[in-house]
């Protein structure tokens, strides 16, 4: 059986619209700016708020009918969930250790958000083998490895810069909030989100 093409379509255009937005800093940030400006910050605020929200919609939504097609690129053994599993304890506690001023995690990660984005799409690519879920995480993946090279250049270029530490307290905060948010994930929140248990409970 062939993806149904309107919910290929949808995944798609989710894709384009929540990572064309998000890279919008980094391929025109000059015309960020003149949006900004028009706007003003608070507007810009609204903005990209419902445009992350409306374009997370068409992407969830396109993804969860495509993932019913069983197109398989690959079948993945089963281990490879338990792997990745593992690896997601990374990403949660990078993806927290982002929301709080630097510790030495990520100090060390410079840009942790982004680096819990490969770590996630990586590691489901590994566990994952049908058609939507290749063209999801595959998109992720290449998205992060291009933003993290642009924020690089961003920071030569004197744009940006990399965080500084300020206190230990923060990685503990990241660890608890990042081992609490796999744990949520792994035992139940993940089967109640996506209808697919991590470790095939």
């Amino acid at each position: 059986m062939l993806i149904n093409g309107f919910s290929m379509t949808l995944l798609l255009i989710g894709l384009v619209l929540f990572i064309g937005f998000h890279s919008f800093r980094i391929v025109a940030p000059q015309q960020r700016l003149a949006v900004i400006e028009l706007f003003g910050t608070t507007g810009w605020r609204i903005v990209h708020s419902i445009v992350s929200i409306v374009a997370l919609v068409i992407l969830i939504s396109g993804f969860a009918i495509a993932r019913q097609d069983p197109t398989m690129l690959w079948y993945p053994p089963v281990w490879t969930r338990h792997l990745a599993a593992t690896l997601m304890i990374f990403a949660m506690v990078l993806a927290v250790a982002s929301a709080f001023p630097a510790g030495r995690i990520k100090e060390k990660a410079k840009f942790p958000l982004t680096a819990a984005v490969k770590i996630w799409a990586f590691s489901h690519l590994l566990a994952n083998g049908k058609l939507s879920s290749v063209v999801l995480f595959v998109a992720f993946l290449a998205w992060a490895v291009v933003l993290r090279i642009a924020l690089k250049r961003a920071v030569a270029r004197g744009e940006l810069s990399y965080p500084v530490f300020v206190s230990g307290k923060y990685d503990v905060l990241a660890i608890v909030g990042g081992l609490g948010l796999w744990a949520a994930l792994v035992f139940g929140l993940h089967t109640w989100l996506i209808g697919v248990s991590p470790l095939g409970f």
